[in-house]
């Protein structure tokens, strides 16, 4: 057996290093000889720093480069591993909270199980889709305390069969001899109080040092040792201030013959003789939040006199009188706890014998047995087998619709145009574009269930397009909070989304008001069509011309006018394409699943067999850019893309999506070709997480859509057009799947009459 391990490694000083390091050797030194596994380490490298690392460790990560956790999955697959066993702190990966992680993850071929060394009570948005995107992938999820099981059922949604429990291993300290040859020599013959650790400042040191002067007055010969450097991450960005501040705290108390600080990362001895020869061992942390410990695991495994706050790995390891606990910060009982055990010598020997013998049953030699033994089930259980197209599933596998991130950002003017995370932000005030985005929405939604709130705001979003239109037919764009035009001309975009929107109106109007509302404003606007100059503002109108055309089809000055926007396109693409880019332009930039779209609208109303021909031949070249790895990745908007070049990854919007799953619609509503369906799924499930990070993009929470995906974070703001976005996404999905289930013909049409009331909440 070949197991590859992801985590930190020795030489680099940090917990999970030294955690890896201990699991590696214990797993190999468990069982015999003829079966000891091979290891390859797979180091994660901070802020590019670089460490003489031993022979096992074959590949290295640099934390904050994404391209090395792709090769580093490449190098995993074709390694020979059998079994991949992950070490997981969000602060050690590199991106938003160390989402890089989860494309090497995704990208593995082999099973893997992660231990996680942080679960959160209260974890952001981000923190909480790595960890279910992690526990969806892995076969196993190994956790160190009960209570982290509880989090992850209770807070993540983990099935508890998912998760197995392991607890902190400690070496064997009884291999250690003649400790005191270990100590700096002016702390023999003192009774000692021990802490060790990355210096920070919830580690609560100061607390100690608070309760020094009530202990010294009993036992003057009492000397506190600070074991360890400051955390990298804090010398980083705050220096030593936090060590400077409590020495300046002991020179203040006058403690300086009291207190020594070891400003260094222990070796194993030097911490095991200090753990040995201690009388007394503090972790003094701030916070309850702390699930695990790796300091005080060793401490109990040293056969330490413990004394702790009640954090809650705390509260759990130290129970059945293995520790004693005070409360955070108060400095004042930690002193009377630490003066009772040195006034009691009886006490604190039954207190180190306690954690001595529960220490005995956390030495690595076990640990290491259980880790191997779970690798050993892991291989020994048959894998389910992946596959990579996404069907449209069954309509009970869709997340019901619901509106009411909408209703948030909607007030009696219109769709505010921004948010500041789920809250709408006003001072951007609204846009025609996404009013546009939102009568179409929610003439799409209201086809499921018909009410009054949702003629109410197709009401609010019409009439918001009838003030934002001039008297000459063409339309404004941005509007203040109070109301007060923002400009004279909007963009050629927002004016075709607009004649889109209306064009859509007028064929799926709830009424005849409605729709005869929408073409005299539909009307005004044509004019406009033989002076528009770029692309997609044409395409955005055409879609809508063919929507209008769909409903009217024996106008046929609109088939002119039609002709009038289409026939640049496919100009256009007589221009620029050649064998090795078929494309309309000579880069890919935004919205480009639009131009496409609106040739496929345009032949299901004039069955041009040329233009079809040009919007299948454009689909699948954009397909050979967007959708090469099995997931969707549209180009980025930080930069385009150009022949002979790479496609720009970041940032992703949400619009771009959309634009592609109306796209595959389309293309099976022409051609009746089921796998459009299923890339259409495929697109669509970027929102929900199938993307380059693996992060979804939906909140369920506030059930907004966050605007961008964007490299090594999302953003986390969920304005109009992105919600927009996943809400005609989703609608277009939720009508497809249920025509499948109903088994019935699905219509050329973006929406049919069918009902599902019981979908929107």
């Amino acid at each position: 057996m070949k197991i590859a391990y992801i985590a930190s490694y020795p030489p680099r000083e940090c917990g999970i290093a030294t955690f890896t390091n201990h699991l590696v050797q214990s797993m190999v030194a468990c069982g015999s000889k003829e079966e000891k596994p091979e290891v390859a380490v797979i180091a994660i490298n901070d802020s590019d720093q670089k460490y003489d690392y031993p022979s096992e460790v074959e590949h290295v990560i640099r934390q904050q480069h994404l391209e090395d956790y792709h090769e580093a999955a490449r190098f995993i697959n074709q390694s020979g591993a059998d079994i991949c066993i992950v070490q997981h702190e969000f602060g050690i990966f590199g991106g938003d909270n160390g989402v890089y992680l989860l494309p090497l993850l995704h990208a593995l071929e082999i099973p893997f199980f992660v231990t996680f060394h942080t679960v959160l009570k209260e974890p952001s948005f981000i923190q909480k889709s790595i960890v279910r995107e992690i526990a969806q992938r892995a076969s196993r999820i190994v956790v160190m305390s009960q209570l982290a099981i509880d989090f992850l059922v209770n807070i993540y949604g983990v099935s508890s069969e998912k998760v197995q429990l392991i607890e902190h291993g400690v070496p064997d300290f009884s291999e250690l001899t003649n400790p005191q040859q270990y100590l700096v020599s002016n702390t023999l013959k003192r009774k000692l109080i021990f802490t060790f650790g990355l210096l920070s400042r919830n580690k609560g040191i100061e607390t100690v040092i608070q309760a020094l002067p009530a202990v010294i007055e009993k036992h003057p010969d009492v000397l506190y040792i600070v074991a360890g450097a400051t955390h990298p991450a804090v010398l980083r960005h705050a220096g030593d201030e936090y060590r400077d501040s409590l020495q300046k705290m002991v020179e203040d108390l006058q403690l300086e013959n009291h207190v020594l600080f070891l400003n260094r990362f222990l070796s194993e001895k030097e911490l095991f003789a200090y753990l040995t020869c201690c009388d007394i061992y503090v972790t003094p942390y701030l916070s309850e939040a702390q699930i695990t410990s790796g300091t005080l695991t060793y401490a109990l495994g040293a056969g330490s006199a413990v004394i702790s706050t009640p954090y809650w790995y705390a509260k759990e390891l130290l129970a059945n009188d293995r520790g004693l606990l005070f409360d955070f910060k108060n400095s004042q009982q930690l002193a009377k706890c630490v003066n009772d055990l040195l006034d009691t010598p009886g006490k604190l020997r039954e207190l180190k014998q306690n954690s001595a013998t529960y220490g005995k049953k956390l030495q690595w030699s076990q640990m290491g047995a259980r880790y191997r033994q779970l690798a050993r089930k892991i291989l020994a259980t048959p894998r389910p087998t992946v596959v990579n197209t996404k069907p449209i599933p069954d309509i009970t596998n869709i997340s019901p619709l619901n509106l009411s991130h909408i209703r948030r950002l909607t007030d009696d003017t219109g769709i505010v145009q921004h948010a500041k995370y789920g809250i709408p932000n006003l001072k951007e005030g609204y846009c025609l574009d996404d009013n546009s985005r939102a009568l179409m929405m929610m003439l799409m939604a209201q086809h499921y269930r018909r009410n009054k709130e949702s003629l109410e705001l197709i009401t609010t979003y019409l009439s918001f397009i009838q003030y934002m239109q001039r008297e000459d037919g063409n339309f404004r764009n941005f509007l203040s909070f109070s109301r007060q035009y923002l400009d004279e001309v909007g963009s050629e975009d927002s004016f075709g989304r607009t004649v889109w929107a209306l064009g859509y109106l007028v064929r799926f109007a709830p009424n005849n008001s409605y729709r005869e509302f929408a073409q005299e404003l539909f009307h005004r606007s044509t004019q406009h069509f033989a002076t528009m100059e770029h692309l997609r503002g044409r395409a955005n109108a055409a879609i809508g011309v063919s929507h209008y055309l769909a409903y009217h089809p024996t106008d046929e000055g609109m088939f002119k006018l039609l002709d009038i926007l289409i026939q640049p396109l496919l100009d256009s693409y007589d221009r620029n394409h050649t064998d090795d880019w078929r494309w309309f332009e000579y880069n890919m930039s935004y919205d480009n699943g639009i131009l496409p779209l609106a040739l496929l609208h345009a032949y299901e109303v004039t069955g041009d067999e040329r233009t079809y021909r040009i919007a299948m031949e454009s689909i699948e070249f954009l397909e050979q850019i967007t959708m090469c790895d099995g997931y969707l990745t549209p180009v980025g908007n930080d930069g385009w893309h150009q022949p002979g070049k790479c496609s720009p990854k970041y940032d992703q919007q949400a619009i771009e999506t959309m634009a592609m799953v109306l796209l595959y619609q389309q293309a099976y509503a022409v051609s009746n070709e089921r796998d459009h369906l299923e890339k259409m799924y495929t697109a669509y499930r970027w929102f929900l997480g199938e993307n380059s990070l693996r992060v979804p993009l939906y909140d369920s929470e506030t059930h907004g859509c966050c605007d961008g995906l964007q490299q090594g974070s999302i953003n986390r703001n969920q304005g109009a057009e992105s919600t927009l976005a996943y809400l005609i996404s989703h609608l277009s999905v939720l009508k497809e799947a249920e025509a499948l289930r109903q088994e019935k013909p699905v219509q050329t049409t973006l929406i049919t009459a069918s009902v599902l009331s019981s979908k929107i909440s």
